[in-house]
């Protein structure tokens, strides 16, 4: 991984009814090379000499018997093994976070047929059953859209790795089981067990403070608010709660608002206390 990958000029990818796994694998390909071009078919020639990705049964391909599967029983697909090779020229520190975040979920339905919106939403671009158009004329339509997310996505990735050091930073200073962060950035990706709630301007103004998930289908938290302040606003949350100066508590408990830094620093700390004890 530390030798930069060659950066291909020309590739060949199965043609017919197309899918999540080559058109991400096509619209990566695009985005380190914006003169790259593309064959479709049903069969990749022997003798081409470009990258071949999705057929073939060659380094990325993933039809095969012996088909590399990741240590999380997650198998590779064309995309999957594409972006190992890619990843990590495009983002060079969260390269295995995207992977897991965005390339194995689609990885996992090529392969097994799991559900994905994304894999889905790729899918429309097919000409529907009823419809007379050539079976490849979305292709193009539908790799434009994956480059665009795949652009988003690498601006938001990029961002993540910006905010992991200002987070790490945070973290050396945090005290009372309380992250005080400078503005509201990324943070779940970095966050460690000794930490239950993550403080943060709002950009409405005030300050939040979210509870770090424990069960996220059950909606329990490391630490938990009262469960009566839950989906109380402004005057009625203040008077069930006791403290002037919150504003808003959502319904399932994780996110609680207030107009200043010190009444939601104050209202953590119980909850904080009322969870391990005043000796803590």
């Amino acid at each position: 991984m530390n030798t930069p990958a060659t950066i291909p000029s020309k590739g060949f990818t199965h043609g017919g009814k197309f899918h999540a796994d080559d058109v991400f694998s096509t619209a990566l390909l695009l985005i380190l090379n914006p003169d790259y071009t593309y064959e479709r078919g049903l069969y990749a020639p022997a003798d081409f000499d470009g990258i071949v990705y999705d057929i073939g049964l060659g380094a990325y391909d993933h039809h095969q018997a012996d088909r590399r599967v990741r240590e999380n029983g997650i198998p590779y697909a064309a995309f999957g093994l594409l972006w190992e090779t890619f990843g990590p020229q495009i983002l060079p520190t969260m390269w295995e976070q995207f992977d897991k975040d965005f390339v194995q979920p689609l990885d996992l339905s090529d392969n097994t047929g799991v559900p994905n919106a994304l894999a889905d939403a790729i899918d429309f671009y097919n000409p529907a059953w009823d419809v007379s158009a050539p079976v490849n004329s979305g292709f193009p339509e539908a790799v434009e859209l994956a480059r665009q997310i795949l652009l988003k996505a690498f601006e938001r990735y990029n961002s993540m790795a910006r905010a992991k050091e200002l987070v790490e930073e945070a973290l050396r200073q945090a005290q009372d089981h309380i992250l005080i962060l400078p503005t509201h950035m990324p943070w779940k990706s970095f966050i460690t067990p000794d930490i239950d709630f993550v403080v943060y301007p709002s950009t409405r103004g005030g300050y939040n403070a979210q509870a770090i998930d424990l069960d996220i289908e059950a909606g329990t938290h490391r630490c938990e608010f009262p469960s009566e302040w839950y989906g109380h606003s402004d005057a009625e949350l203040v008077a069930i709660s006791g403290h002037p100066g919150l504003r808003f508590c959502h319904k399932s408990g994780f996110l609680l608002a207030g107009d200043d830094l010190e009444i939601i620093l104050t209202v953590c700390k119980e909850a904080i206390a009322a969870k391990y004890g005043t000796n803590e």
